[in-house]
């Protein structure tokens, strides 16, 4: 697990076994958290001081954060127990 808030296991704290499961059954879902991932780093470092962009690029990564989760959410959701 990493240390980096807002990690999809953070944000869905009961539904590893989905989160792996669809990570390694679904490519969209893989492409998806992959993408989430690398943004959500990016934020992380923004906000953190170690890379700085604009005020305007980190408002642009939130609201790709937001609707990269809520497609991951909608996946996750649907995902069999």
């Amino acid at each position: 697990m990493s240390n980096t808030p807002h990690d999809l296991h953070a944000e869905f704290p009961d539904c590893t076994a989905a989160l792996h499961r669809l990570k390694l059954e679904d490519t969209h879902f893989r492409k998806l958290a992959d993408e989430y991932h690398e943004v959500n780093d990016e934020i992380h470092r923004s906000d953190a001081e170690i890379t700085p962009v604009s005020d305007e690029h980190a408002e642009e990564l939130k609201k790709r954060r937001l609707a990269l989760l809520d497609e991951i959410s909608g996946m996750v959701t649907a995902a069999p127990a």
